[in-house]
């Protein structure tokens, strides 16, 4: 779990923040399906508001579970699906401490509870939720929203088939407190748990053409294949080449020194670690193309897998590459090439399956105080090398030719 400092902002220290609530759509500045890294810009534009931030994964198996911001000082946290790293689901776990605003009208804080009354009001009527029994949980829906109820045993026999009538009530004329606020993508509607929105909730269909999470194909030592877009760039490629191809670079900088230099000097004399190579980063597209610096021609891809536990982790959108293992070229059926792919899934002992024994892995750290996610080790291959973390995941793919 990540957590930034604590930074105290007296315009919430004594009240709920106010989002604006979009059933089916999202909360504040936060909206389903956007990528992980957007919702940490809007963190960073507001850190008076967003003074206290978890973010919590799984560390030994990242893609098995959310990787979830959470906000505790506001009661609500936002979860992100581990492969694609784009928004699902937004909880509300804590009505009490966020106000919500749903076209003028407010609900929830410390003053406004979000009784079941309140929220039948504000957003009318609909179907009869889901009452679970063994929970003691009443659930209401409305597209791409739905609001959790905590009911005393006393009037579970309020019930008749897991429904209720609405507005719902009791005989001493209270009504229950909304415990929890989901909001989640509209299409997946329907008469079922709060348990299964959190476990199935989907982002939002990509618009068509999106090049987010477009899939880049690697020929090891020939080229790359962009496949939305259609782009091929082969090493060799002139800096102009990729300016044409991929539009301009998110950043440019300078390769200040070759740190292989001296693994491949055949003598100890002295010699200059100074390099004139200089990198393309295209952050947004999880690439880094390193030119060399006399001949100004592609010597180097870098691609990112953005996963979090890496020092790297938010600088870059997740690469979604596909790289064929030396052994078939290409020359075989769709089917076994994706059998002997490397993803940005795969893990290092498949790695080792499609393309043999790396031999021994050069250490690459820098420092605690730089990284606190502690050293990785870097294997070379023919045209390849792979930096691989401590859980055996892929950072970084560094294509080359040899």
């Amino acid at each position: 779990m990540l957590q930034r400092p604590r930074r105290r902002c007296e315009g919430t220290a004594m009240g709920a923040i106010v989002l604006d609530l979009r059933p089916g759509g999202g909360l504040g500045p936060f909206n389903l399906g956007m990528p992980i890294c957007e919702a940490f810009a809007q963190i960073e534009q507001q850190p008076n508001i967003y003074d206290v931030v978890h973010v919590k994964y799984l560390d030994e198996e990242p893609l098995k579970l959310d990787i979830v911001i959470s906000f505790p000082d506001h009661g609500f946290h936002i979860r992100f699906d581990p492969w694609s790293q784009r928004l699902r689901l937004i909880e509300v776990f804590d009505v009490k401490r966020l106000q919500l605003r749903y076209a003028t009208s407010l609900i929830g804080g410390p003053t406004t509870l979000a009784t079941f009354v309140a929220v039948y009001t504000l957003f009318g009527p609909t179907f009869p939720g889901i009452y679970d029994k063994d929970r003691g949980i009443y659930t209401l829906f409305y597209p791409g929203l739905s609001f959790a109820f905590p009911i005393p045993p006393q009037y579970a026999d309020c019930f008749h088939d897991g429904e209720a009538e609405l507005p719902l009530e009791f005989s001493d004329g209270t009504t229950p407190v909304t415990c929890r606020v989901s909001i989640y993508d509209s299409s997946r509607d329907g008469k079922v748990g709060l348990g299964f929105l959190v476990k199935n909730a989907s982002p939002p269909p990509l618009p068509v053409g999106s090049l987010y999470m477009e899939e880049v194909h690697a020929k090891l030592g020939e080229e790359l294949w962009f496949t939305v877009g259609g782009q091929h760039m082969p090493f060799g490629a002139s800096p102009q080449d990729v300016w044409t191809e991929l539009g301009r670079p998110c950043g440019i900088h300078q390769k200040q020194v070759d740190q292989m230099v001296i693994h491949s000097a055949s003598d100890l004399r002295p010699r200059s670690t100074l390099c004139g190579d200089y990198f393309y980063n295209y952050f947004t597209r999880g690439l880094d193309v390193l030119f060399d610096g006399q001949s100004h021609k592609i010597k180097k891809f870098v691609l990112h897998t953005n996963f979090p536990g890496h020092v790297d982790f938010n600088s870059y959108i997740k690469c979604n590459f596909v790289i064929y293992g030396a052994d078939i070229g290409g020359q075989c059926l769709e089917g076994d090439l994706l059998k002997h792919s490397i993803t940005p899934s795969t893990k290092w002992d498949q790695v080792k399956e499609i393309l043999g024994d790396g031999g021994r892995a050069a250490i690459q750290t820098q420092g605690s105080t730089s990284n606190p996610f502690g050293s990785t080790l870097v294997y070379g291959y023919q045209n390849v090398a792979f930096e691989v973390m401590k859980n055996g995941y892929i950072a970084t793919v560094t294509l080359f030719q040899s």
